[in-house]
């Protein structure tokens, strides 16, 4: 699962790159990225969040006490999704004007760019669905790997469609220049890789024996309970996205501030959007494919009441995901110009936008150890089948985020106002973290019928994190160094910038090996043994800064991991 979320994610910088060298970090830029952003969010707003989030749980539990092991259950649920899912597409396609309108302050040219690139965008969201659908359909027959590879094939299709633009295209600086068949190109070639992504899970899912036949008998059959819980799902996507559209709307506004004021440099939506690209790669590649393997274990845990092996499940996911998330943050804040600079500085892109969107992705970067916690924490409230927790929760960090942003829009000067977004939602997603571990702790104790679990082990999760910190610190420094000393050697662009981010990472890499012994992070001398074939499991219990393997548990962990 990493390796495949691995591949996927380089080939979606290669993608990001191409997509920036061919639009550019302006205005033009913007209004495909909002096009194509408009679809996931419509798609998560209304439909996806439940899917992500009770669809795993509900077929673990159909599995395990229907006769038929659950498959009736499936194919009436995924029959309804279905439906919703085609009516929503169209609903969306019908009002495109009115969710351009509600994103953006376009006129004019660059109005009417973006209404054509989202309207070829939208059917997107079925084919987002339909990805969801098969692929948590695979999950719960503890079949991970296609859903994360398949993403593969969407980057390679876009990648192929933009750089057929970049050979087409002329010069597209203005929006009225952009033709109507560039547009289509653009907005449906964008849609073509998201329905390749979805329907390469076909062979996957017939491998596994699975066979949908569509089903109406809704009636008593128990959807009632998952509909009630995507209820509140829905509820917490709404708000997630109220945030969003705040951001959306103030970042696209202060680009146009930047515009007027003559900062050509890309300082708008498009440098919060990319950088926010890289600053999720960590999480997408270590949490999502540990959390995502250990959702059905924790649901099934949950039906059998073992509510000491879901904390944990956890636990050792939190600590083990840290072993990159941590340094990663660190990359991010010290070697941003050269991470954005190998991402994507070429063709319209040139040292000024590539040193906007590296401020943003420093701002995001001490945020990503909590965004990424937070992703596992809210699994373990969905494995226990509570939706309105984790919705409750997160009014405390989309109303941060939200307050944060409009400040930041507000008192900050214009080439500035988007990294100071970054930073608010980084704000907001250690606040959010801290107050849901301290729910999910209290939930999981209470939930121990005999009172002998100890919920999440929040301590040493924080000793981790702080002792992977401190052995990153001196990476740190010689990494600025590197960074520096390659700058000046071979120049400023894509070659000193690929030579300080090696150099550089490879030093913070070091030095976090290094210190782990004595700081007795054994979470990074198990990974560094599993790598190398010499190790078979990864500790199952810390001590301080990760207690040896010697120590032992009090309980034996009874769910997969």
């Amino acid at each position: 699962m990493v390796l495949g979320s691995l591949v996927s994610r380089l080939t979606g910088f290669v993608r990001g790159a191409v997509v920036v060298a061919a639009l550019g970090t302006g205005l033009i830029g913007d209004a495909f990225n909002v096009a194509n952003t408009v679809p996931n969010i419509v798609y998560i707003l209304l439909i996806g969040g439940a899917l992500n989030s009770v669809f795993v749980p509900e077929l673990v539990k159909a599995a395990r006490g229907h006769a038929d092991g659950g498959v009736a259950y499936t194919d009436r649920l995924l029959t309804a999704c279905a439906l919703a899912l085609f009516a929503i597409t169209a609903a969306a396609v019908l009002a495109a004007p009115w969710i351009v309108t509600a994103y953006t302050d376009y006129t004019g040219s660059q109005r009417e760019l973006a209404l054509a690139l989202t309207r070829f965008c939208l059917p997107q969201i079925l084919f987002y669905g339909v990805f969801t659908l098969l692929g948590q359909v695979l999950n719960a027959r503890d079949r991970f790997g296609a859903m994360m590879w398949t993403p593969v094939l969407n980057n390679v299709v876009v990648i192929a469609v933009f750089g057929l633009y970049l050979a087409v295209a002329a010069d597209t600086s203005d929006a009225s220049q952009v033709s109507e068949g560039h547009m289509l190109l653009l907005g449906l070639g964008s849609t073509a890789g998201i329905a390749v992504q979805a329907l390469a899970l076909v062979p996957s899912l017939r491998a596994s024996g699975f066979r949908w036949r569509p089903r109406f008998d809704w009636r008593g059959s128990g959807l009632t309970r998952p509909m009630r819980a995507a209820g509140w799902t829905l509820a917490l996507v709404l708000v997630n996205q109220i945030a969003y559209w705040v951001v959306t709307r103030l970042a696209t506004s202060a680009g146009l501030n930047a515009s007027a004021e003559g900062i050509t440099a890309g300082v708008g939506y498009t440098a919060y959007t990319h950088a926010y690209q890289l600053w999720v790669v960590p999480q997408g590649v270590i949490t999502v494919s540990l959390v995502t393997a250990l959702l059905p274990a924790m649901s099934r845990a949950a039906v059998a009441g073992d509510t000491r092996g879901i904390a944990a499940d956890l636990t050792r996911a939190l600590r083990v995901s840290a072993v990159a998330v941590v340094p990663a943050a660190v990359v991010f804040v010290v070697l941003a110009p050269q991470v954005v600079g190998v991402a994507y500085q070429y063709a319209q892109v040139d040292e000024a936008d590539a040193r906007a969107i590296a401020l943003v992705l420093a701002a995001f970067a001490p945020g990503l150890p909590a965004f990424a916690a937070q992703y596992a924490l809210a699994r373990g409230f969905y494995a226990l089948s509570d939706t309105r927790t984790p919705f409750l929760l997160t009014l405390v960090i989309a109303g941060l985020n939200a307050v944060g942003t409009a400040a930041a829009y507000r008192f900050l000067p214009a080439r500035h106002a988007v990294a100071g977004m970054a930073g608010a939602y980084a704000v907001a997603c250690l606040v959010g973290v801290l107050c849901t571990a301290w729910v999910l702790h209290r939930r999981l104790r209470a939930l121990d019928p005999r009172r002998r679990g100890r919920g999440l082990r929040g301590r040493r999760v924080l000793i981790t994190h702080a002792a992977l910190v401190v052995a990153s610190l001196p990476g740190a420094v010689i990494a600025y160094a590197a960074a520096v000393w390659a700058g000046r050697t071979l120049g400023p662009g894509p070659l000193g910038d690929l030579a300080g981010l090696v150099a550089g990472s490879l030093a913070i890499a070091v030095s976090v090996l290094v210190l782990s012994g004595p700081l007795r992070i054994t979470e990074v001398s198990a990974l560094a043994g599993r790598l190398s074939g010499r190790s078979g499991r990864l500790p199952r219990r810390p001590g301080r800064f990760g207690r040896g393997p010697g120590s032992r548990g009090r309980h034996r962990q009874t769910t997969g991991g």
